[in-house]
């Protein structure tokens, strides 16, 4: 053990002559232990806030969609379908359709999305099938009134509350878009027959899901599909399967994975996590001026025995080490005891659920938390580094000390 480390750590842990000073660095460990839980804490919900919007987005919606340039439409061919699913990581493709439309029950109308999808491959690329909370994915034709057979649909369960309907209602979907030789919309009648939840409020308030045929139909659309949906093993695979997906097919096929669909939204989500990791940090700078505080106010004390210890041949590389390691060690016992405080506190929640979120208005029951063990390693880094800068100073105060002058009154 050098001497500097031996002095460091009997300077940190002796009963100092003003307890005050010694208060100052209580408050300072404690200071650095709740900004590092605080990090840990805040960081982990919103890592846990992230994973499950973005597992509800990606469960109802794909990895990967396939269109063309300006929409213009792809013929269904088993071609299209065969090249993609021969691409590694590639589990699901799915054809779609995909248009703006107006739904009307009774005297109420509403914008909705309309997305006609294959029944026999939708389970494929999404969770739509275990979304329906009400009725089942019937979207063949049945008898309703007992004279004709409508198509079936389902619909979102806020678009639903809106028009104020439910199983087995009669609505009118209309293609606004599509006018007839004398500007009237086209329209067709449907029956509904499920209603589904993601859990997203911008999903179940304005989608609703019909056949592909029906769509067809609808959106005078004949042989045509807007697009595929590609489901992956692995989403972070995302961008690689794209560009294999531009190889083979070329333009004017045009491949988006799921982070480009909803890139505002990721974009912003990580946005607010390093602001608030850069606010929070501020609880540990505050706990950083108290180390440089007490750091002084230890110079300040032990002015004689650093006059001492340069007088015997102490060199001021070594003085300054000596603070260095004081100011370090304050850092360290304040971020592990805080990291251990902040993991504590997210298993806890993870575990026995204590903080919970009222289902009728979020969509999760409890807060969500997700560990990262990349954000221990940098939010414990960045707790070191203040805590190592806040003791340059002082360090570099004692170190410039001249002996003569320390010693001359004592």
């Amino acid at each position: 053990m050098s001497y500097e480390f031996f002095i460091a750590k009997r300077y940190l842990m002796s009963k100092r002559r003003t307890g005050f000073i010694s208060l100052i660095s209580y408050f300072s460990i404690a200071g650095v232990a709740i900004g590092v839980a605080a990090l840990i804490i805040v960081l982990s919900v919103m890592n846990g806030f992230e994973t499950e919007v973005r597992s509800r987005i990606i469960g109802s919606d794909a990895h990967i969609r396939v269109g063309t340039f300006h929409e213009e439409g792809i013929e269904v061919a088993d071609s299209v379908d065969a090249k993609i699913r021969g691409i590694p990581h590639v589990v699901g493709v799915s054809y779609y359709i995909m248009d703006k439309g107006l739904m009307r029950r009774g005297n109420r109308t509403e914008g909705v999305i309309v997305r006609g999808i294959d029944l026999e491959t939708v389970g494929q690329v999404s969770d739509l099938p275990k979304m329906i909370v009400w009725g089942g994915m019937h979207l063949g034709r049945i008898d309703v009134t007992g004279k004709e057979n409508l198509p079936g649909l389902i619909v979102g369960k806020y678009l639903a509350d809106r028009l104020y309907c439910t199983l087995g209602d009669t609505v009118v979907l209309f293609s606004p878009g599509d006018a007839g030789p004398f500007g009237q919309p086209r329209a067709k009648q449907f029956h509904v027959s499920g209603v589904f939840e993601t859990g997203l409020y911008e999903y179940d308030d304005v989608f609703a899901y019909i056949a592909i045929p029906e769509a067809q139909d609808l959106f005078r659309m004949p042989g045509l599909v807007t697009g595929l949906e590609i489901k992956l093993d692995d989403m972070d695979q995302a961008e690689q399967v794209k560009n294999e997906i531009n190889a083979r097919l070329g333009p004017p096929y045009f491949p988006r994975t799921w982070y480009e669909m909803h890139r505002n939204l990721f974009n912003w989500m990580k946005i607010e996590k390093w602001a608030g990791f850069v606010i929070l940090s501020l609880i540990v700078m505050v706990a950083a001026f108290n180390i440089i505080s007490s750091l002084i106010m230890v110079v300040l004390e032990k002015k004689k025995e650093i006059g001492i210890l340069k007088s015997m041949g102490a060199t001021s590389a070594g003085i300054r080490r000596i603070f260095l390691y004081e100011g370090l060690a304050v850092g360290i016992v304040g971020t592990v005891s805080g990291v251990l405080l902040g993991w504590s506190l997210c298993e806890i929640q993870i575990k026995y659920r204590i903080l919970s979120l009222p289902p009728d208005i979020y969509f999760i029951s409890e807060l969500p938390i997700l560990m990262k063990t990349g954000d221990f390693v940098m939010i414990a880094t960045a707790a070191l580094l203040l805590c190592f800068l806040a003791s340059v100073y002082p360090a570099h105060k004692a170190s410039s000390l001249v002996p003569v002058e320390a010693i001359r009154y004592e």
